[in-house]
């Protein structure tokens, strides 16, 4: 005999319903966002029609994913997903998106958020016919990876849709100790950066709503956070016991988020990022690059990192198919390392040991940075402590702000 859909949704209420307090202190008391929202029995959706704003690393402890469980869920009543960039699944690269379509495993339409913000966004969730959006993304810790501004550009289009907004919080993979690096000009916003905050911001996904509600948003949204539990702000994401999704195609790792916030930095150069290689964002070089880079970067002894001297060839992206050399960047010490410093010091290096170092002609250097500044010290021949100083009179400010809106020690 088939079981009937009842019975389906009996036994799946019942799985989800296992991710209670008990099993939680099993777990040394650490919980997602999510499974603090099963834990109460979908409290803060009930009686919603709900839509989530998600893509392939929304998923549970048991690396199911979140818009599965709630679909077959009978608390809740699920209308629809969106697709921030590369998509709901995840099938898309950089710099493109899935679409609309219907999800074949779960017959739900999948709107496409990406490049959409203001009054057509507001559209999509009115078009959804939902009262409630729902966003749990896995962040990175960097101003400059889009889903936060995925996160306000949906928390602006809600407000103008007259609907509701809950964020289910994740951990900041790189810990949320501390605001690194320079602070976004306002004339430099674009989708790398909406708003003027730290290029290694500190926090949570629902601490960034929070402060987005409170500082950025002309008019603020009707906010409900559901925080983690057990997370501290020390913590790396290997303390969560969360499985590691890659939140994009070139983020494969942990490791990659943790060297990210300084060395995405190379996107504004004529150097390798390190993209398609097995080691994006730790690798960087170009033609012409030799051991030198890695020795003058060495010779800086910055706290918690080494530098290798490596040759490697792209399959995709800058250098396709060329040999290049250049560094690997090796963490030793995470909890001593400073990302950002790190890339300064690394742009320094490279423009000093190479003669054919270059910005981008577009100067996107300028946009990741958040001004001019970082681009035209280093071009008057500025050291890392020079540029690095820079930008604290702005930090200063921005660490002052950011504190009222954290929720953890």
């Amino acid at each position: 005999m088939r079981p009937s859909r009842r019975t389906l949704l009996t036994a799946a209420t019942a799985a989800a319903a296992s991710l209670t307090p008990t099993a939680a202190e099993a777990r040394g008391h650490r919980r997602t966002g999510f499974e603090n929202l099963v834990a109460s029995g979908y409290e803060p959706l009930r009686g919603q029609s709900i839509g989530v704003v998600t893509n392939p690393t929304g998923i549970t402890r048991d690396a199911r994913h979140i818009v599965d469980v709630m679909h077959a869920d009978g608390r809740v009543d699920l209308r629809a997903v969106f697709g921030p960039e590369h998509g709901f699944r995840g099938t898309a690269q950089a710099g493109g998106s899935e679409g609309r379509y219907d999800d074949p495993a779960t017959g739900l339409p999948v709107y496409d958020t990406y490049l959409k913000s203001g009054r057509p966004l507001a559209d999509v969730f009115t078009t959804s016919g939902v009262d409630t959006v729902v966003f749990d993304i896995q962040d990175v810790g960097a101003r400059f990876y889009t889903y936060i501004w995925t996160l306000y550009d949906c928390m602006e289009a809600a407000q103008l849709a007259g609907k509701r907004f809950v964020v289910l919080d994740r951990p900041n993979p790189v810990t949320g100790r501390a605001a690194l690096g320079p602070v976004l000009h306002k004339e430099f916003a674009t989708f790398v950066g909406r708003q003027p905050i730290a290029q290694a911001h500190g926090m949570t996904v629902a601490e960034l709503a929070r402060l987005f509600n409170g500082e950025f948003l002309t008019e603020p949204v009707p906010l409900e956070t559901v925080p983690m539990s057990g997370w501290k702000r020390s913590d790396f994401y290997d303390a969560s016991g969360l499985p590691w999704v890659p939140p994009s195609p070139n983020m494969p790792t942990p490791d990659t988020a943790l060297v990210y916030s300084g060395t995405c930095l190379f996107e504004g150069t004529n150097l390798s990022e390190g993209r398609g290689t097995t080691r994006p964002f730790e690798l960087l070089g170009a033609e012409g690059v030799d051991r030198r880079w890695a020795a003058a970067a060495n010779e800086l002894a910055l706290p918690g990192v080494r530098f290798r001297e490596a040759y490697f060839a792209p399959t995709f992206s800058k250098f396709q198919g060329k040999t290049v050399g250049g560094v690997q960047v090796h963490v030793h010490d995470r909890a001593a390392f400073d990302p950002v410093r790190t890339g300064i010091a690394l742009l320094v290096t490279a423009k000093r040991v190479w003669s054919g170092f270059a910005w981008r002609p577009d100067h996107w250097i300028d946009k990741l940075t958040g001004s001019t500044r970082v681009r035209t010290m280093i071009d008057a021949g500025a050291d890392t402590d020079e540029v690095v100083a820079g930008w604290q009179e702005d930090l200063a400010a921005f660490r002052r702000m950011r504190r009222k809106y954290l929720r953890y020690r």
